[in-house]
């Protein structure tokens, strides 16, 4: 049996309603239609079973443990103590007991069944949060960086993060109809989509906005970029604009790729709008509605032609982009521990392994946090690394806070290596769909393993970024990883190396289809040559690895003529 296409789907969704009102209140089964599953991601969440236990299910002639990850929509990462606990209470009661920070900076639930589906949307409302655009065909979260060191400048980035989200969301009421049972309209089938059309965009679309010198949204890895340029006083004049990146691929195709955005000019914040909605459209109608591998903004601009894509986004814009202002980045991680900012408020960032929240025998994370969440004056700031940012505690405060992660276990940080610090996986098995191979579980196993090289090199301390995704698709933005592990088939992956630690180079393949013990062997003959380069007075490497591996002609970084040469320039 054939299924329609997603456009066919999306074309007689009635605007996204589909039949889910039906399929959520049949108790036969715990799935949806095929039709229904490709709706409900617009919805924010994504049918899945427990592939752990599906060839069991199979033999007892049992459908496939379906279960739902909810995605929460929260443009910059920004939640309160009083939300926090809600979605504690939400993790408890109706998911997985854990929360999960994903890359995009806001948090899923895991293992919500179908009866509990509209019960938990109808908590996250509650919470004054909400799920629309988290995932599908549209705009999705906007990143905005995480900065604490500039508190005045990350208010109004984390502001236009705000703007961008709320900009283009859908107009369709179907999310109101069908979770929060507002009153169904004679015409609310025939709403007008004026941004989005009937079909929405040919795929995903994404958004990040970065301040230096910080890259920690890996701003190059979006579809649509925004990078702050402050003036001669420190205040906000505008943004570099870049467009075109996005980090998925198919493992054998050479028509898919992960690619860095491109830097097309400068804005000033009056025009950032109309140069975003420019870009929306500009896919919308180019974009291919065909082949889905091939439906990403990169592929339309590389189909048509950099100059060709800019030119008419600033002719549907109606002006044209100013030249780049000059702008350089550090790295795209994190800093952890305290800090204070420009405004005397303290900001502590925690280490999260693998964005997963919960309580087990590495420490009570979920409880800890809790009780943080009930004393905390500030607000809770997620990262696009998966990392945590208790921000805003004023310095009687700080104490009592440094007592509760210590008792709870959340200092992993303190006693973390520069590679553990680093490192970021995608949640592959068993829950997601298209993983072929282990990404969360396996990276604590990966990282201690890996631990034992550095340590024999004298290389603990080094900071060296590691991903790993269960497949090509590229959710941990494995292809921006100094060091990375792409997923071909259980415990099987392609070592990726080479991208350097600001976000502006991705990496090549060095080794496809290895096993861990190819993989580690590699990386011992790696971390040797890397230590040996040090001279006796070094206290700790001044040349980053990624950096390392192109001087030492291990690997030749992709040629981007175009890109590089603009980054060059600018930088």
């Amino acid at each position: 049996m054939s299924h329609p296409s997603v456009e066919d789907i999306k074309a007689n969704s009635r605007h996204l309603r589909g039949t889910l009102l039906h399929g959520l209140a049949d108790p036969v089964t715990g799935s949806l239609s095929f039709e229904d599953q490709r709706l409900v991601k617009f919805h924010g969440t994504y049918q899945q079973d427990d592939r752990d236990i599906r060839d069991e299910r199979r033999r007892q002639k049992l459908e496939p443990a379906h279960q739902f990850m909810i995605r929460i929509r929260a443009p910059g990462g920004m939640f309160s103590p009083a939300q926090w606990l809600q979605l504690d209470a939400i993790a408890t009661t109706h998911a997985n007991h854990s929360l999960r920070i994903t890359t995009r900076q806001t948090f899923q639930f895991h293992g919500v069944i179908k009866r509990e589906l509209k019960a938990t949307m109808q908590a996250i409302n509650a919470s004054l949060l909400d799920t629309v655009s988290a995932c599908g065909d549209v705009n999705r979260n906007v990143l905005a960086s995480s900065n604490p060191l500039q508190s005045r400048l990350h208010a109004q980035v984390q502001d236009w993060a705000q703007r961008l989200s709320e900009k283009f969301l859908p107009n369709t009421r179907a999310y109101y109809e069908i979770w929060l049972d507002e009153e169904k309209v004679a015409d609310s089938t025939n709403v007008d989509e004026p941004l989005y059309g009937a079909t929405y965009l040919p795929r995903k679309f994404k958004m990040a906005v970065a301040v230096l010198p910080l890259n920690d949204v890996d701003v190059f890895a979006n579809d649509f970029g925004l990078i702050a340029i402050v003036d001669e006083h420190g205040a906000l004049a505008g943004f570099n604009v870049a467009i075109g990146g996005g980090m998925g691929a198919s493992h054998g195709d050479a028509a898919t790729y992960p690619r860095l955005a491109d830097v097309i000019g400068f804005v000033t914040p009056e025009r950032v709008l109309a140069i975003a909605e420019a870009a929306i459209t500009v896919q919308r109608d180019l974009g291919d509605r065909v082949e889905r591998k091939h439906a990403r903004f990169k592929y339309t601009i590389d189909t048509h032609g950099l100059d060709a894509i800019v030119a008419l986004m600033e002719a549907r814009a109606g002006f044209k982009l100013e030249p780049a202002r000059a702008f350089s980045f550090d790295h795209n991680g994190d800093r952890f521990g305290w800090v204070e900012d420009e405004d005397g408020h303290g900001h502590l960032t925690l280490r999260i392994p693998a964005g997963r929240i919960l309580d087990s025998e590495q420490g009570q994370h979920l409880t800890g946090l809790r009780e943080i969440a009930r004393i905390h004056p500030g607000e809770f700031r997620l990262t696009a690394n998966q990392n945590l940012v208790i921000a805003g505690v004023p310095a009687g405060q700080r104490a009592r806070i440094d007592a509760l992660v210590a008792t709870y276990g959340l200092d992993v940080h303190a006693r973390a290596s520069g590679l553990r610090l680093n490192a970021l996986a995608c949640v592959a098995l068993p829950t997601c769909a298209l993983a072929m191979a282990e990404a969360e579980r396996y990276l604590p196993e990966l990282l201690d393993k890996a631990e034992v090289l550095l340590g024999k090199h004298g290389l603990l301390d080094a900071p060296i970024h590691l991903r790993i995704s269960g497949c090509p698709n590229g959710c941990s933005r494995p292809y921006l990883g100094e060091i990375a592990l792409v997923g071909k088939a259980p415990g099987r992956y392609n070592l990726m190396l080479g991208a350097d630690h600001r976000g502006q180079r991705l990496n090549v393949l060095h080794r496809e289809n290895i096993d861990e013990a190819a993989i580690l062997s590699t990386l011992d003959e790696l971390f040797a040559r890397y230590a040996a380069q040090r001279t006796p007075d070094q206290s700790s490497l001044e040349k980053r690895f990624g950096d390392f591996l192109i001087d030492a002609g291990i690997v030749t970084p992709l040629a981007r003529p175009r890109n590089d040469i603009a980054i060059e320039v600018i930088a």
